[in-house]
């Protein structure tokens, strides 16, 4: 690879909404959302899915999301919408808020079609990189939005894509904060999705400056030290030191 280029590095942030807390005894993901990262920056590239979760819709899960049965009837099961959703992910490593509890849904998912997990060692979990920091404080999505300066007011209910976009801010907090404009991050709100080329940043080589003095340069120097009397640097044949 040629030193000038860089591969951009992507990771996924993933949230998830569902029907409850187990997908064993019965639990179904309703909504999906993933947002693109370029760098640890958000390209801009984002998927996101309501899931119809062929059963009903508790009220304790409702007042959360805010996802009614009815709403949710309207929309493909994830069977229709797997594929896709794979190869968006592909095989970039997942950011997620408490990855545990949004992994098992998955797998739970993939599992009844047949397909294999997807492996925990490739999950980030922002929880536990908040609670390492911040020993002892609140580690939820709010409260770290709240530490970080980032405006959550639209968060009035969850959503899985608000929250993935909150949480990509969080995790570039988490990371160490950094401008944008400091970083090689890429300039377009489209990138390719998994499965095609990455996209590469450039530098661009710039010539080298001479640093050679001109004539003119040259002359106009001897000429000023000429003015100097007993300059230490021009010493005459008849003073050199032996």
């Amino acid at each position: 690879m040629d030193s000038s280029t860089k591969i951009a590095h992507r990771e996924i942030v993933l949230d998830t909404e569902t029907t409850g807390l187990d997908p064993k005894s019965g639990d179904r993901l309703v909504e999906i959302g993933c947002v693109e990262l370029l760098n640890q920056l958000p390209s801009g590239v984002v998927f996101h899915r309501y899931i119809n979760p062929e059963r009903d819709m508790p009220d304790e899960a409702f007042r959360v999301h805010g996802l009614s049965a009815d709403f949710l009837a309207k929309h493909k099961v994830f069977a229709e919408e797997v594929a896709e959703f794979l190869d968006f992910i592909g095989d970039s490593p997942l950011v997620i808020h408490n990855a545990e509890f949004d992994m098992k849904f998955i797998n739970a998912e993939l599992a009844r079609l047949g397909f294999k997990p997807l492996p925990m060692s490739r999950t980030i979990d922002t929880v536990a990189i908040a609670r390492r920091r911040f020993p002892g404080a609140q580690a939820n999505l709010d409260a770290l939005c709240r530490r970080f300066g980032i405006d959550n007011s639209s968060r009035t209910r969850h959503g899985a894509l608000l929250d993935a976009e909150l949480l990509a801010e969080v995790y570039l907090e988490l990371a160490g904060g950094r401008q944008p404009g400091l970083e090689l991050a890429t300039t377009s709100a489209k990138a390719p999705r998994a499965g095609s080329a990455q996209p590469v940043l450039e530098r661009t080589a710039r010539p080298p400056r001479p640093h050679a003095p001109s004539e003119a340069e040259l002359a106009a120097h001897a000429a000023f030290v000429a003015k100097i009397k007993k300059a230490i640097w021009r010493i005459d044949e008849d003073q050199a030191v032996a």
